[in-house]
């Protein structure tokens, strides 16, 4: 018996958990000002999600999808698209929907039940929020169809969990791409938890990386709790899909450190020390405790940006508590260009119910 073919899964870490640099470190590494600016995006994040957590324990915002400890995954890849690449988000990149120019205040509107958030000012071709699981890798599959179609320098890139990589709808766009060689970089954000099952009970591949060995694709696993390999990788993936040399498939591994939703109890599945070992991996001191390191930032810079991060979220905060509700004819008048009898029954019904009131 002859082999036929042999493959390996590279893991990237260019910070450990100590913020300390590994040797072959990447240029960005020494690239402070850049990582300054990244660092801040990502602090920025993790204020606004906390904020938004508050919102909803105290009855001003919907059921939300926490994005606490994923703020490397979600920077790098936010930030190293183009304004003209394509984003096709799951429900809680907002680090990088943030670094495309999408504003807080339309991820509360949306979380507030208001589907005009959906409707970025900025970027306007990238994609809605998607909570069915998966769907939107092939929304960023026909994107990048599209893109080769045209002959355009552009990229489509969509972010699935752990639980996600498992679906019908991630391997059939992860085959197209390899089928077609087409311009799309899938991130597998592994977050450890598809809600309340383990990744250890979601699949037996050794890594998530690997899904895309089926398909033909470069594969490679990154720490998603370290900013600059997992930016390092984007670029890589980014330049080769836009020189005409196909996708990408990357599972960054990172840890969910909320809860699912604001609607879940993770204590109800989760060990309390696999949680706080957790923490000790968390992207947020592993950047800042380089950053110190190279003399590049320091604590009153930490709480001056803070102090602004406050300032700019509680901004953000009173534009979403200011909206003017929409009528309750909306959830009527935007899907169907004639509306069907029995939606016209409701919709005049729902009219009624709302002036009588």
């Amino acid at each position: 018996m002859s082999t036929c073919a042999t493959f390996q899964i590279e893991h990237l870490q260019c910070l450990d958990a100590n913020g300390k640099l590994r040797s072959n470190a990447p240029a960005l590494a020494k690239d402070l000002a850049t990582l300054v600016n990244l660092y801040k995006q990502m602090l920025y994040v993790r204020i606004f999600d906390a904020k938004a957590v508050a919102l909803q324990r105290t009855g001003k915002l919907g059921t939300y999808a926490s994005c606490l400890g994923h703020e490397a995954v979600h920077v790098g890849i936010g930030s190293a698209m183009r304004p003209e690449d394509c984003f096709a988000p799951s429900y809680r990149e907002y680090g990088a929907q943030f670094c495309r120019g999408v504003q807080a205040r339309e991820v509360l509107m949306y979380w507030g039940g208001d589907e005009r958030g959906n409707d970025y000012a900025v970027p306007r071709h990238d994609f809605a929020w998607c909570v069915p699981i998966a769907t939107q890798c092939l929304h960023a599959a026909g994107a990048a169809l599209a893109y080769k179609l045209r002959g355009e320098p552009r990229v489509a890139v969509c972010c699935v969990g752990d639980g996600g990589s498992s679906k019908a709808d991630f391997y059939g766009a992860i085959n197209v791409t390899g089928a077609m060689a087409l311009p799309l970089v899938a991130v597998i954000i592994n977050n450890q938890w598809a809600i309340s099952v383990p990744r250890k009970s979601q699949t037996g591949a050794q890594t998530l990386a690997q899904k895309g060995i089926a398909a033909g694709l470069p594969c490679l696993q990154v720490d998603g709790n370290d900013l600059i390999a997992v930016r390092t990788a984007m670029d890589a993936a980014l330049d080769r899909a836009r020189r005409g040399e196909g996708g990408t498939v990357i599972e960054a591994v990172t840890y969910r450190l909320s809860d699912h939703t604001t609607a879940d109890d993770a204590r109800r599945y989760r060990d309390d020390a696999e949680v706080k070992a957790a923490w000790t991996l968390e992207p947020m001191k592993r950047l800042r405790a380089y950053l110190e390191a190279c003399k590049a930032w320091d604590e009153r810079q930490e709480d001056t940006w803070k102090a602004e991060c406050a300032n700019r979220v509680d901004t953000e905060v009173n534009a979403y508590l200011e909206s003017t509700a929409q009528p309750v004819t909306a959830m009527f008048d935007y899907t169907y260009a004639e509306l069907p009898m029995d939606l016209a029954r409701q919709r005049e019904a729902a009219l009624a119910a709302e002036q009588g009131h």
